[in-house]
């Protein structure tokens, strides 16, 4: 896979789907590589005629880590910005969105569709505000607004962001965790079996297992805070899609970032949660691509 320099760090990106076609960039969520996008969900897009991008974030995968800023305390964070503070992190969404713009000017991409997933929709949201003439369309899917009155995750399911294995150097032990944590999170209408969720999950981990970026994520997520006002200012075509059960980004912020962007559509799949299981891409892809089609 290719990487570019972009807004001063390293991105490891894959382009997928015929060069000619609309061109789809997907941003992934929390801790997550660009192959947790997974291929078969990409070459449904692609199969649409759609030129496909995912890429790494900034402290995941093979793009650029930041070492130097060490693991966050994150509940540190959370306090002070429960009181009302400004905590100083390591970066903060609009930094990787504006990391979305530099893959886009190094691959010369003027505009695009873009979607994202969780933390992905947040940065898709920021990336909307910050670059308006650079969206043809935006898709936020299990995401939310940063809405500080909405409500939070299951404790279970919150309880996963923070969990780690019993033995962090041993593989057999890291796919137990990140299989519990996708039980305790995912999809209980779709769900995979575990043997598939394992295989998924040991493609990221066999290509680069980078736990401490996950911190610098929260962090980033925790600091930025409330993305209502951005939302109102947003005049692209918008499609907000979550799930009825996902247990760890509530329904209500997916409605709440719909309800904040002028005219967007709101799709709610009942027994979604907060993963793509296999049964699931299809129908993400099919309302990815009529979106699409029809804005």
């Amino acid at each position: 896979m290719p990487s570019v320099a972009a807004n001063g760090i390293s991105i490891e990106y894959e382009d997928l789907g015929p060069k000619e076609g609309a061109p789809i960039i997907l941003i992934m969520g929390l801790g997550q590589q660009l192959t947790s996008w997974p291929v078969s969900f990409c070459q449904m897009l692609a199969d649409a005629g759609h030129r496909v991008i995912r890429f790494d974030n900034r402290d995941t995968g093979l793009s650029t880590y930041f070492d130097e800023a060490g693991p966050q305390n994150v509940l540190e964070i959370m306090g002070a910005v429960a009181t009302g503070q400004s905590p100083t992190v390591p970066y903060l969404l609009e930094d990787m969105a504006h990391d979305v713009a530099g893959l886009m000017d190094a691959i010369e991409l003027e505009a695009a569709h873009i979607v994202g997933v969780s933390m992905g929709g947040m940065i898709t949201q920021e990336f909307a505000h910050l670059h308006p003439a650079r969206v043809k369309t935006l898709t936020s899917i299990m995401s939310t607004s940063g809405n500080p009155d909405l409500p939070p995750g299951s404790e279970e399911a919150v309880g996963v962001l923070m969990s780690s294995p019993e033995d962090p150097s041993n593989r057999d032990s890291i796919l137990d965790n990140m299989v519990k944590g996708r039980v305790i999170t995912g999809s209980p209408g779709f769900m995979d079996p575990e043997w598939v969720i394992r295989a998924n999950a040991a493609i990221g981990v066999d290509r680069a297992n980078y736990p401490a970026g996950v911190t610098r994520h929260l962090a980033a997520v925790l600091a930025s805070g409330s993305r209502v006002e951005k939302l109102k200012g947003i005049d692209r075509p918008a499609h907000v899609i979550h799930g009825k059960d996902d247990p760890l980004v509530r329904v209500e912020g997916g409605m709440d970032t719909a309800e904040h962007i002028p005219g967007a559509k709101l799709t709610v799949i009942d027994g979604m949660g907060h993963d793509l299981a296999t049964r699931l891409q299809p129908i993400l892809a099919d309302h990815v691509i009529s979106f699409i089609r029809e804005a």
